[in-house]
């Protein structure tokens, strides 16, 4: 996921070594800049610049959150700035800034493919069990948010969640009468050559949600081993594959296909099929369906902070994630439902968000969501280990060679 329509002040990967804690003059006594290992304080030792990238597109959701702690905590965070970048490259971004001693990026905002791809290759600092008691919220997660927290092991932090899919989304326009099962699906494609798109799965949640969830679909032997326990779910794909002009390296480029008629059925998730209808992307006219027997891959966006950073850094984000996730903060999470619902916590209310998010929401949603999100399983994504390897065995095998910049 990614799009964004805030005028956030974005810096590039470069910019972001210039002036950002760790660097110029020493930090304030009791810091010790790149050491993970010493006591955080409970608050910074003076107000540190905070660096932060996006790889999920999350900022939609949580910059209006940051934005209010920064101007309420000027004595914490003094200046905060925002940089984005996609998935895949997030681990060689952190792992170049480890590897020359220079840590800038003191808050990491990532779905399950960036949080999945640091844990492997040991980038994040353990924030629990030795921080829990500091994030209060994280005793209010909604039962499904607090599985995908257990999914993110002692790194991430989960802060904001959705049921996610995998959905097909469609014009009626252009296709009247869509194909509901896996088979039909199947038949649909061969009929229709071209007119069927999903994204690279490693940078998109729409692509990655549907590859983990056709296991369920499919009745695979081992839905959470995607080497021993996916042979249907393989093949499958291969035969999709057939069909299928090229894959999009981000969801949006989806998005616009649909749209402009170059694809008439897609792969989508509830907030990415609210959202682009309020930002007028996609149709308003635009209908989803589930695929016969499927469950709720779900998703969330995690916090993570790369080992190097300072204590100083430390102390500040874990003030910052606390503030994240109170309730009224988390009401900011329905934004205009690109991660619908959005909160992570508890009875946290549609009627709490800003009038702007309850206007989107009640005019694009869909009462269909409710019933569907009641009705079906819910499934956390594969672990760590596993989605990697989903990942490279689809880009190895099924759709690497035909994967195009939008």
């Amino acid at each position: 996921m990614g799009m964004t329509r805030r005028g956030a002040l974005l810096v590039t990967a470069s910019s972001l070594l210039v002036g950002a804690v760790g660097c110029g003059a020493p930090e304030a006594p009791g810091d010790t800049t790149g050491d993970t290992t010493g006591e955080v304080p409970q608050r910074p030792g003076k107000a540190v610049t905070l660096n932060v990238l996006d790889v999920a597109g999350n900022l939609q959701l949580t910059q209006g959150m940051i934005d209010e702690f920064v101007s309420k905590n000027p004595d914490v965070i003094s200046r905060v700035t925002y940089s984005k970048a996609p998935a895949p490259e997030l681990a060689g971004k952190i792992k170049a800034q480890q590897g020359a001693d220079r840590v800038d990026i003191g808050l990491v905002l990532t779905g399950v493919d960036g949080l999945a791809a640091g844990i492997e290759q040991g980038l994040w600092i353990d924030v629990l069990p030795t921080f829990q008691d500091r994030l209060g919220g994280m005793r209010d997660y909604l039962a499904p948010a607090a599985a995908m927290q257990q999914l993110a092991g002692n790194a991430g932090v989960t802060v904001t969640y959705y049921p996610s899919g995998p959905l097909l989304e469609y014009l009626p326009s252009r296709l009247p009468t869509p194909p509901t099962s896996a088979d039909a699906l199947l038949a649909w494609a061969k009929a229709n050559p071209r007119k069927f798109q999903y994204a690279r799965p490693a940078n998109s949640g729409p692509g990655r949600t549907f590859l983990m969830g056709l296991p369920y679909i499919l009745g695979d032997s081992n839905p959470k081993d995607p080497t021993a326990g996916w042979d249907k779910t393989w093949a499958f794909l291969k035969e999709l594959g057939q069909y299928v002009d090229y894959y999009p390296s981000g969801t949006t480029e989806t998005m616009k296909n649909l749209a402009n008629g170059t694809a008439h059925l897609i792969v989508s998730t509830t907030g990415w099929d609210i959202n682009p209808r309020v930002l007028g992307t996609v149709p308003k006219e635009a209908r989803i369906t589930p695929i016969d027997g499927f469950h709720w891959v779900t998703d969330a966006h995690y916090a993570v902070m790369p080992k190097g950073v300072s204590t100083d850094t430390q102390a500040a984000v874990l003030a910052l994630l606390a503030f994240m996730l109170t309730p009224e903060q988390q009401a900011k999470a329905y934004d205009e439902g690109y991660f619908y619902p959005g909160p992570a916590i508890k009875e946290v209310q549609l009627s709490s968000a800003p009038q702007k998010s309850q206007d989107a929401i009640r005019e694009f949603g869909r009462p269909e969501y409710d019933a569907l999100i009641a009705g079906n399983p819910t499934e956390v994504p594969l672990d760590a280990k596993s989605l990697v390897a989903a990942f490279s065995r689809w880009d190895r095998e099924i759709g690497g060679g035909k994967v195009k910049q939008g």
